[in-house]
C-alpha cells in the first residue's frame, strides 16, 4: 500500500495510485464509510469519545464533498468545545451541507440540511476540513444538548479569553454568538435566548460552568471567576469563584484531586493561604459535581 496514501484514503485515490481493487478487499484494510478504507491499527480501549470522534473525521474527510462540512458534535469536537459523554457517543457523525441540497445519506453518518444564513463555515486550521465556525456550532447545538448547564458550557469554552500569556485566543466573540441568535429562527433558539446572557468569558471547564451555574441559581449572588489572588503585590493563585469581599473563594475538585495524592497535597496547600488572602472553601467530587451528567 503506497504510504503516501496515509493511515485512511478513498477508494479513487488509492486505485489512482495504482492499488488493485482485490487489495482494497483485503482483510487488513477496514471500511469506516463507502469508498474509504483504513489501514487496521490497535486502537487503545480507554481512548476517549473526543479521540474515536476525531479519527471518523479523518476517514470521513477522504470522501468528502465540496458541499458538506461537519457540524454539530462533530464541530463542536474539531473546535475543541465540551459536550457530555453521551452526546459524543451516539455512534454517528454529523455532517452538513446548505440547502437545498438534500442531507447526506451514508451509513454511520446523521446527514443535516441546514437553511443558509443559520450557519457559516470555515476551513479548520489545524485538521484543514471545513466545518462550522465556532459561533455557528453552539447555536446548532442549542436544540441538541441534554441540559441548559450545558448550553452555557458550550457558549464559555467559545468566548474563553486567555487567562494567561499561553492562552490561546477566544474562538469567537459574544457578538458573534447574539449573531447567530439572530440569523433566522432554529431548533432551540429560545434555550439560546436564555443562555447567553449567563455567559462567562472566564470560565476554563464544563464543570467550573456546572459549578458556578449551581451557585448562583441556588440563590448566591454572581461570584469573580478565575479570579487572582493577590496580596502585597504577590500573586497567591487564581481560584474558581471568589467573593472578595467576604474573603471566600470556591473551587472545583474532580476526581483525581481526590484520588491522586500529589494533587491532593498540593490543594490542601493552595487551600491554606497567607492571611488576610481569601479562605478558600475546595469542592470535592461529591454533592455538586456529582451532579453533572458524563
Amino acid at each position: 500500500m503506497p504510504a503516501e496514501l496515509g493511515p485512511s484514503f478513498s477508494v479513487a485515490d488509492a486505485l489512482a495510485a495504482g492499488v488493485t481493487p482485490s487489495r482494497l478487499r483485503a482483510l487488513d484494510l477496514a471500511r469506516p464509510f463507502h469508498g474509504v478504507r483504513q489501514r487496521k491499527v490497535i486502537e487503545a480501549h480507554d481512548a476517549s469519545p473526543e479521540a474515536a470522534l476525531l479519527r471518523l473525521i479523518a476517514q470521513y474527510a477522504c470522501r468528502m464533498t465540496q458541499h458538506e462540512f461537519f457540524s454539530h458534535a462533530a464541530a463542536a469536537v474539531l473546535w475543541g468545545l465540551p459536550l457530555p459523554i453521551a452526546s459524543l457517543r451516539a455512534g454517528s457523525l454529523d455532517v452538513s451541507v446548505f440547502a437545498p441540497r438534500r442531507a447526506p445519506a451514508a451509513a454511520g453518518v446523521s446527514g443535516h440540511s441546514v437553511t443558509p444564513g443559520l450557519a457559516h463555515v470555515v476551513t479548520h486550521p489545524v485538521r484543514g476540513v471545513r466545518v462550522s465556525t465556532p459561533a455557528s456550532t453552539v447555536a446548532l447545538l442549542a436544540g441538541r444538548v441534554p441540559h441548559a448547564y450545558d448550553l452555557v458550557a458550550l457558549a464559555d469554552a467559545a468566548v474563553r479569553e486567555p487567562l494567561h500569556r499561553r492562552d490561546p485566543p477566544a474562538l469567537t466573540s459574544l457578538e458573534s454568538l447574539t449573531s447567530a441568535l439572530d440569523a433566522g429562527r432554529r431548533v432551540g433558539r429560545d434555550r439560546l435566548r436564555a443562555a447567553l446572557p449567563r455567559v462567562s468569558t472566564r470560565t476554563r471547564s464544563r464543570a467550573e460552568t456546572w459549578l458556578r451555574l449551581t451557585v448562583i441559581d441556588a440563590g448566591l449572588p454572581q461570584p469573580e471567576v478565575n479570579y487572582d489572588v493577590i496580596e502585597g503585590g504577590r500573586w497567591l493563585g487564581q481560584v474558581d469563584l471568589a467573593y472578595p469581599e467576604l474573603r471566600i473563594a470556591i473551587e472545583y475538585e474532580g476526581e483525581h484531586h481526590l484520588t491522586d495524592p500529589l494533587q491532593w497535597a498540593e490543594d490542601i496547600a493552595r487551600a491554606t493561604p497567607a492571611p488576610p488572602a481569601p479562605r478558600i472553601t475546595p469542592t470535592a467530587n461529591t454533592g455538586i459535581p456529582a451532579s453533572i451528567p458524563r
